[in-house]
């Protein structure tokens, strides 16, 4: 997978993760992939959510060590 950006919200609680990650989307191209890494729990779902809603496609997710990586390429 060819990541263009990668943002860190480790730390962050909702809703900071959703509002880093749609100002990020909003610097890429239409095809470029954001990287987005988390602690908060809520963001497994809020942002398999905003994917869906704002025409993004989630395209993987997954945890390592308490921190989740979300892929997320930009519609």
């Amino acid at each position: 997978m060819n990541v263009t950006q990668t943002l860190d919200t480790k730390g962050l609680s909702c809703p900071m993760p959703i509002v880093k990650t749609k100002k990020a989307m909003d610097t890429l191209a239409s095809g470029d992939i954001l990287e987005v890494l988390a602690t908060d729990k809520g963001a497994v779902n809020d942002l398999s959510a905003w994917s869906k809603s704002s025409g993004h496609k989630l395209l993987e997710h997954k945890e390592e060590d308490g921190v989740f990586k979300f892929y997320i390429q930009k519609g």
